[in-house]
């Protein structure tokens, strides 16, 4: 049972608290719905009025929002990463982008040497299941499930590490990749051959922290965003050829073309025939 009784004659900071550690280890997820009323307080084992009091609290922390008849859910709590005119700015600037894999290089290789270390076997199954499903939508031909699932087995990494900064850096580090900041991965689920060698990279993470060895799993880290940084380069340099070969073709047929006379005006030909005047008056000064 994920909600567990709290000790008899409990106040409602008891429940609050009990609420906000399951969000601050990742078992609570932004966006999960928290059973109704009469359920949650049967669950924790307080009235109703308790539970509608420590509810009230965390809403005003801001930890929980209430929907006009839709219920209860776990806010939205890690928020923006960075403000939006900083956001635009990254997204702009294939630098950003080169430093983001970086970061990620180091940061997840970290994080699945940890898993491997801390995974319980709880965890290895919630990592199976996804792999699973992604495993589902690749014979589909899911582009983007398969590509949101990455990003659920990445975050289901982190969790499995048991250390809530690294948690709740991952989720805020992937949030970029769910609002569009970084258009890693329908570039690279749309590029032939890379989805097999991604469904790959995630069955080595998952075999290496499912046997525990810390080594292995920091290593498939590694490699699966070394594999990323340099699909995304290739593809960006044959981008950059294409572009430059289709206007060499612009302007190859533009030379090839058959040149035409220039379209004679109503100026020319006035020119013209004072020319012809100005020709006859002099012949005929000539001739007297």
């Amino acid at each position: 049972m994920l909600f567990q009784p709290v000790a008899s004659r409990a106040a409602a900071d008891d429940v609050a608290r009990q609420i906000e550690h399951l969000v601050l280890e990742g078992v609570l997820h932004p966006g999960d719905r928290l059973p109704g009323e009469r359920e949650l307080s049967a669950q924790l084992g307080v009235s109703r009025p308790i539970l509608r009091e420590a509810l009230k609290a965390l809403e005003a922390n801001g930890l929980i929002e209430s929907r006009h008849g839709g219920g209860t859910y776990v806010a939205a709590i890690e928020g923006d990463i960075f403000a939006a005119p900083i956001v635009e700015l990254i997204a702009a600037s294939p630098k950003a982008a080169e430093d983001y894999l970086a970061f990620r290089r180091e940061i997840e290789a970290t994080a699945a040497a940890m898993a491997a270390a801390r995974a319980t076997e709880a965890d290895r199954t919630i990592l199976d299941r996804i792999l699973l499903q992604m495993e589902e939508a690749h014979r589909a031909a899911d582009l983007q499930r398969e590509a949101a699932l990455d990003v659920e087995f990445h975050k289901a990494i982190g969790e499995a590490t048991h250390n809530i900064v690294m948690i709740h850096v991952l989720r805020a580090c992937y949030r970029l990749l769910s609002e569009g900041v970084f258009r890693n991965r329908s570039r690279l689920y749309g590029k032939d051959g890379s989805r097999d060698a991604l469904l790959a990279q995630h069955r080595s993470l998952l075999a290496a922290i499912a046997t525990g060895d810390a080594a292995m799993a920091r290593n498939a880290g590694i490699a699966h965003i070394d594999y990323v940084e340099a699909a995304l380069k290739a593809d960006a340099e044959a981008g950059a050829r294409l572009e430059i070969a289709t206007r060499r073709l612009i302007q190859f047929e533009e030379r090839s073309a058959p040149r035409r006379a220039p379209r004679r005006t109503v100026k020319d030909d006035a020119k013209d025939a004072g020319g012809d005047a100005d020709e006859g008056t002099s012949h005929s000064a000539r001739k007297g």
